[in-house]
């Protein structure tokens, strides 16, 4: 590590090479079954590139490196937390369509009643909401372009925004 640190290449490759079954390791025992541990140990890498010139020498290289890949590991985990708490299964809206063919559920048809049930959802949304929504989430405007485009401060848009997701979650969880 530290001739990776005075600029050796070849150095930093073989460093590189080393660490990643530990990386693996580490992150694998915090993940564990979650097919993320890949994406962790490139995080875990990048993070190492990014942070390689604090690394002090003196102390021991694989309580850093571990820190850094469980660190990322955890960051996974939530991210994973975050966007499963946001996201809704289509297959409970299957008992709502005509039996299964032989071949299963029809998934098109699925997907086509959740995307129906979302565009109704936002239709009914106060106008505020409906068009922050629309601007920031739905054409992916920034929040300044947002703004400039609806004449609203980025204060209010984020707050329509909100709002209408929260609206939009509470009534696509009830069905309604």
């Amino acid at each position: 590590m530290a001739q990776a640190q005075a600029g050796d290449a070849s150095a930093y490759d073989a460093l590189l090479r080393e660490v990643l079954p530990f990386l693996r390791a580490v992150c694998g025992r915090r993940l564990g079954p979650f097919a993320e541990v890949e994406e962790a140990v490139q995080d875990a890498l990048l993070t190492l590139h990014r942070l390689r010139h604090t690394y002090d020498p003196t102390r021991s290289l694989r309580a850093w490196l571990a820190t850094i890949a469980d660190r990322r590991a955890v960051d996974r985990l939530r991210r994973h937390g975050r966007h499963a708490g946001r996201e809704t299964l289509l297959e409970p809206l299957a008992g709502t369509l005509a039996a299964p063919s032989a071949g299963g559920w029809d998934h098109a048809g699925v997907e086509r009643l959740a995307a129906k049930q979302l565009r109704d959802a936002v239709t009914e949304l106060p106008t505020s909401q409906r068009r922050a929504l629309t601007l920031t989430k739905l054409q992916g405007l920034s929040l300044a372009e947002a703004s400039a485009r609806s004449g609203r401060s980025v204060g209010a848009l984020k707050v329509a925004t909100h709002r209408a997701v929260r609206t939009l979650r509470a009534r696509l969880a009830t069905g309604g």
